[in-house]
């Protein structure tokens, strides 16, 4: 820019700056077409802030395909004046998929990996979470729209079992699974720079992981109401429209 309009990068840094751009960030997004997205987002956002009296509130979903990487040469312990070294390249050892379950208000964390990730290992999922939670006790849970929550099977399981009752977030609308950020806080302190030569030991830290966090849960808190979200929505839809209307009138 600074060559295109002749001054000094100097001086391009300086206007930047001074109004707020900062071009070298991109941020992605995408709004949900879900047509019952205000419906079903009241209806998470109201588990979260308000969960009903006497009930457990669960955030349910899947991290699939978790990768045993080992890396194909040993790296070097940090010291001073270096960091850690890691090679960029790695060794595969099999793939897991751990099924959670974050429990809203305790903060606690049912969690088993199973190989794959299809509607028979959710249901073992489910009978695992149901022998978690006392007996005579409301379940209510959050998940995705992801097809194998919905599979006639799964629909067979929620009649047998009256006490659990689930709750959809709209479609692409993942940040509304509690879940998520989880799986987040595990993939940045125990995935990311890990070294795992087997399924079996990359299960084994997962396992963990788990049981650490479980040693000091601390309660998911929800601070954004929904009107405050389908408000900010609304006005990144508005805003989305007039730079598209711009675009085909300057055409």
């Amino acid at each position: 820019m600074a060559k295109t309009v002749a001054i000094s990068p100097s001086s391009v840094r300086r206007i930047w700056t001074r109004h707020g751009l900062q071009p070298h960030r991109v941020r992605s997004f995408k709004l949900s077409n879900d047509p019952k997205f205000a419906d079903k987002l009241k209806e998470v956002v109201g588990l979260y802030i308000d969960p009903p009296a006497h009930a457990v509130v669960l955030s349910i979903d899947e991290k699939s395909q978790i990768q045993a990487l080992d890396r194909t040469q040993p790296g070097l312990p940090m010291k001073k004046g270096r960091c850690a070294t890691m090679t960029h390249d790695y060794k595969r050892n099999g793939t897991t998929t751990l099924f959670a379950a974050l429990d809203i208000l305790e903060g606690k964390v049912i969690g088993r990996c199973m190989q794959r990730h299809r509607h028979q290992e959710f249901i073992r999922f489910l009978n695992t979470v149901e022998r978690e939670v006392a007996a005579g006790t409301a379940v209510h849970v959050v998940l995705d729209n992801y097809a194998t929550h919905k599979h006639p099977k799964v629909k067979a399981w929620l009649a047998r079992h009256p006490r659990f009752t689930f709750h959809f977030t709209p479609t692409s609308c993942s940040w509304a699974n509690a879940i998520e950020g989880w799986f987040a806080k595990l993939t940045r302190q125990r995935l990311k720079r890990g070294v795992f030569t087997s399924i079996v030991e990359l299960q084994a830290a997962i396992n963990r992981f788990i049981a650490e966090a479980n040693g000091k849960p601390k309660p998911f808190i929800w601070t954004k109401s929904a009107d405050a979200i389908l408000a900010a929505v609304t006005r990144g839809t508005q805003a989305l429209e007039a730079i598209h209307s711009h675009v085909r009138l300057s055409k």
